[in-house]
């Protein structure tokens, strides 16, 4: 089977990644059937174990850079992917092969109907993931929640470690008491006798997580941070006070919040290690941490940066970074496209795009994706001079060529929208980054 023929099969099954339904009953039963099936792989090597509202891509990267500078065969498993389905699936740093791919999905396929089973498509992903690492034999797994946590379908791992980034407003109706209920979902990785690495401050939602048992927790600003956090050329330069203290070192990543999330991914390897880090492997694994769709610069003159903040958080954190790490531009043109679940006047006054010359809107390539007039529509009645384009490709070239030498063109609102504007042919991309 061919790995088109792998994801074509694997599309006809419900992906609430694309509906974003609401789902009843929520149950790791049928995920603890498909494991089951497949092995249980999961039992197979150690997790890290990695949720919070915003930034758990990247920590779960920086995590696996510094295992894998330690000497650790490392496996990845992320979602979404900004470019192609591969990424999601990581073998030391590295998107698995299509036919690797296409084997794994084959072998679920199999397992799946022979035991009549009715997975998700992200069910399917998972326990291809896991079994991917167990046949790899993996020394570890780093392991990204899709949704919350607790009813998730990579929850089916028991973490030795858990990581939370945060709790913030996404996934929510925002009602009374979301703060809280979105922090029990998440305590739900918190498995007890693991190591709980905590991002979130709120000290009422602290109490929330420790009740779930684990055998100690670290907190962000009390066991770790990161003590200095300065614009450097291509990124940050940190210091970060944990286990150890490690000082002036570079982060090749743009925003300041990706400062904090290095701190959150050296206490965690931290806590997996039971020590501190040798400084050499912290400044290799940050020296290169570059990340598709993560404020990445994909084009110059005019310089254009692509980041897939979906919620408002990361609209406030992207607007940020283009105000520091990006201060130098004449002029901002902004292109965004997200999907039905957000608000689109608060996302555009998080990022700021009133402030903007231009805001082209665009429509996220998936059934969730709010079309680009209607977007337009509500920006124009906030007073945003804007335009429609459909096509997130084809928006990027307008933006760009609307844009001078010197100017900034910045791309957000959905890594799907990211994806595909990475694609863009007039984008010669800045990266080595390979898919």
């Amino acid at each position: 089977m061919t790995l088109r023929d792998a994801v074509a099969w694997l599309d006809r099954h419900v992906n609430l990644e694309a509906t974003a339904g609401k789902v009843h009953g929520l149950s790791l039963d049928r995920m603890r059937e498909l494991a089951a099936v497949l092995g249980d792989p999961q039992r197979d090597f150690p997790v890290v174990h990695v949720t919070g509202t915003n930034g758990k891509g990247s920590t779960a990267h920086l995590i696996s850079r510094l295992l894998a500078a330690r000497g650790l065969y490392a496996g990845t498993y992320t979602s979404p992917h900004v470019s192609s389905i591969n990424e999601r699936i990581q073998l030391a740093g590295a998107p698995v092969g299509d036919d690797a791919l296409a084997e794994l999905l084959g072998d679920a396929r199999r397992a799946i109907t022979a035991a009549g089973l009715e997975p998700s498509w992200f069910e399917i992903m998972t326990g291809a993931a896991l079994r991917g690492f167990a046949d790899a034999a993996v020394d570890v797994a780093v392991v990204e929640v899709g949704k919350l946590g607790r009813y998730d379908a990579t929850n089916v791992v028991d973490g030795d470690v858990a990581v939370v980034t945060n709790v913030g407003e996404d996934h929510t109706d925002g009602g009374p008491g979301w703060r809280a209920a979105v922090a029990w979902e998440k305590a739900g990785i918190v498995k007890p006798g693991a190591v709980l690495v905590l991002g979130e401050t709120d000290p009422a939602l602290g109490e929330v997580f420790c009740e779930a048992g684990p055998s100690r927790t670290l907190l962000r600003d009390q066991d770790f941070g990161c003590a200095r956090n300065d614009l450097a050329v291509g990124g940050r330069m940190l210091d970060i006070a944990a286990g150890g203290r490690y000082e002036d070192v570079f982060l090749e990543l743009h925003g300041r919040h990706q400062g904090d999330n290095a701190a959150l991914a050296l206490a965690a390897c931290e806590a997996f290690f039971d020590a501190p880090l040798p400084e050499g492997v912290v400044r290799e694994a940050f020296a290169g941490a570059g990340l598709p769709g993560r404020l990445e610069v994909v084009g110059r003159a005019p310089l254009t940066v692509v980041d897939g903040a979906h919620n408002p958080d990361g609209a406030s954190a992207a607007r940020v970074a283009l105000e520091e790490d990006f201060a130098g531009a004449a002029r901002t043109f902004m292109v965004i496209g997200m999907m039905r679940e957000r608000d689109p006047q608060r996302m555009f006054a998080e990022v700021g795009a009133d402030r903007c010359e231009l805001l082209v809107t665009t429509t996220a390539p998936s059934p969730r994706g709010i079309p680009a007039t209607e977007l337009a529509r509500i920006a124009s009645e906030a007073g945003i001079r804007c335009e429609a384009v459909d096509d997130p490709a084809a928006a990027v070239r307008h933006g760009r060529a609307q844009a001078a030498e010197g100017d900034l063109v910045f791309v957000s609102g959905s890594l799907y929208v990211a994806g595909a504007a990475r694609s863009a042919e007039s984008i010669e991309s800045a990266t080595t980054w390979s898919f």
